[in-house]
């Protein structure tokens, strides 16, 4: 079991310092009032396609690793309670 804390802190290290690296990475992406006003809403062939681009793989990337942050984050919190 001890082998179990060792793996999964070292791979709960590695996927905390990517999240971190990931977000700060990231742009705001908050245009405010002046895109209703400008008429820059979700309605243009950018904001369709935003899943293709660098930054919308980054935040599907983000998405799923905090999850699998917020797992082992649970599994190593039963394990080294045992």
């Amino acid at each position: 079991m001890n082998i179990v804390k060792i793996i999964l802190s070292v791979v709960y290290f590695i996927i905390c310092f990517i999240l971190v690296i990931l977000t700060l990475k990231q742009d705001k992406g908050d245009e405010g009032l002046s895109s209703t006003i400008t008429g820059a809403g979700s309605d243009n062939f950018y904001e369709q396609n935003k899943g293709k681009t660098r930054e919308g793989r980054m935040q599907k990337w983000t998405i799923i690793l905090g999850i699998v942050f917020v797992i082992l984050t649970i599994a190593l919190g039963t394990i080294y309670v045992m």
